[in-house]
């Protein structure tokens, strides 16, 4: 029987989270591409970009101090990975360990805020462009894909004294970083390294840089993963003035232990990494699986019940539980929390778990927006949803 009625309900579940949408954009008279603009303006004012500036030495107190000595450099997050000294045509690598002198021009990486900061304390902004002095610098980008890396600080790889090289930046999920010593690597994390060339050639062996292991799915850890979240499910959960115990169920367990292992990363030689493909692919095929079995155990009863009274009553309660709750949720986003229509989007696609509605949502504006509001109520709402049915029906056969 429940089958039988998710069955019957399931296609307004879709429909009507998407009517929502349309409904409120109509309503409320909104423009989808500002509101996609304003979301990125948002994001950008949230954490500042990653930036160079050449730097001009004029304090005489810089003159002998090595790139590690300079007051404050470190804790601003900045990296200097050229310079240029006085007097000289070429630009060369810097390190650690390089001396400053007065007049000597240098490139610094960081954030805008923190950049202007070591500017005052070294001296002024140069007009030269160190990226386009001629000298035997160049960089290249390189991928964290060996197991003897991940976990180690940058510090620890001790690149500059190996080989003379200086990583100035690191690429993790699209977000871009100042490599600073202490930050501990991870799998997939992309790396900007600075230096000779034939020096930077050697560090492609030492982080991995290998493509074939990112796109390579590891079906061990995968499966690891599954089984303890299978455990987790069926463990049961006693609560006070229930009598009988909740459990997350093999939807809840591998949800909760898939948010920890993603968290961890790793765990000896296991990783905790699928490529996105991989991923796709397996969730595509878990929602096709879901939905096959669903309508096999409904499909024999669904034609009788769909036009019968009973089924027309199922609809119509499945549209009002739907649809309530959507426009209300909208409502009280829109007018008092003044959310941004396109994390609203995905807000909305997120409580009701529903990944056709999302793609709807992110191709209102070919926008990603509502994928971020999307991935952070998804695991509150299946989780409660999971435990509300169970106390639901306790309650109601008591």
């Amino acid at each position: 029987m429940p089958a039988l009625g998710y069955a019957v309900t399931y296609p307004f579940g879709i429909v009507g989270i998407i009517l929502a949408m349309v409904m409120v954009r109509a309503i409320s008279r909104i423009d989808p591409a500002e509101e996609a603009k304003a979301f990125a303006l948002e994001q950008d004012s949230g954490s500042e970009p990653v930036q160079r500036m050449c730097i001009r030495v004029r304090n005489p107190n810089m003159t002998g101090l090595r790139l590690h000595e300079i007051p404050s450099k470190d804790s601003l997050g900045i990296i200097i990975s050229r310079i240029k000294y006085v007097g000289e045509t070429e630009v060369g690598a810097a390190n650690a360990d390089t001396v400053l002198h007065e007049g000597d021009t240098v490139l610094a990486v960081g954030t805008l805020t923190n950049l202007h900061k070591l500017c005052l304390i070294m001296g002024t902004e140069s007009t030269e462009d160190l990226m386009e002095t001629p000298g035997p610098v160049t960089f290249d980008r390189f991928v964290v894909t060996r197991n003897e890396v991940l976990g180690k600080t940058i510090r620890e790889l001790e690149l500059t004294q190996r080989y003379g090289v200086t990583v100035t930046r690191v690429m993790r999920a699209d977000v871009e970083m100042t490599a600073i010593p202490a930050l501990r690597l991870q799998f997939g994390d992309k790396l900007q390294v600075v230096g000779k060339e034939a020096d930077i050639a050697k560090v492609a062996s030492v982080l991995g840089n290998s493509i074939k292991d990112m796109n390579r799915t590891n079906f061990m850890p995968m499966f690891v993963g599954i089984g303890l979240g299978v455990l987790l499910g069926l463990y049961p959960f006693s609560f006070a003035n229930m009598p009988t115990p909740v459990r997350l169920g093999l939807a809840g367990g591998p949800l909760i232990v898939a948010i920890i292992l993603s968290r961890m990363r790793r765990l000896g030689s296991m990783i905790w990494y699928m490529p996105l493909n991989a991923n796709l692919a397996l969730r595509e095929l878990g929602i096709t699986l879901f939905l096959a079995c669903a309508g096999l155990k409904a499909g024999t009863h669904f034609f009788e019940v769909l036009f019968t009274s009973q089924g027309l009553l199922w609809m119509a309660c499945g549209a009002i539980i739907t649809l309530v709750p959507l426009l209300l949720a909208a409502w009280i986003g829109r007018a008092f929390m003044k959310m941004n229509f396109m994390n609203l989007c995905g807000l909305l696609s997120g409580s009701m778990t529903d990944p056709p509605a999302l793609a709807f949502a992110n191709a209102i504006n070919n926008s990603d927006a509502p994928s971020v509001a999307y991935a952070t109520v998804y695991p509150l709402t299946m989780l409660v949803r999971i435990l509300v049915a169970q106390i639901l029906v306790v309650f109601f056969t008591r």
